[in-house]
């Protein structure tokens, strides 16, 4: 599923918002250097942003930042799980 509906089809952001998390995304994803749209991190992103601000944060910097520090840190546990 594109990332984009997942924020389409909360129902709960008006246009506006739309905008503004889909241009929090693209940047958060800049940062991460992810590129497929389809990796597991790409979708866990988009899904941590959306639950952020749908909690009422409207801050960029402040989204973009929290979910950034999620995305790392699931990804640190992904890797402690995968150590024998």
């Amino acid at each position: 599923m594109p990332n984009y509906e997942i924020l389409r089809r909360q129902g709960v952001f008006a246009p506006d918002e739309v905008a503004m998390l889909g241009n929090i995304f693209e940047d958060v994803l800049r940062t991460l250097s992810l590129v497929d749209r389809q990796d597991p991190l790409t979708v866990m992103a988009a899904k941590c942003l959306v639950e952020y601000a749908k909690t009422g944060i409207r801050d960029p910097e402040r989204l973009k930042t929290i979910t950034i520090q999620a995305v790392i840190q699931q990804q640190q546990q992904q890797i402690q799980r995968e150590k024998p």
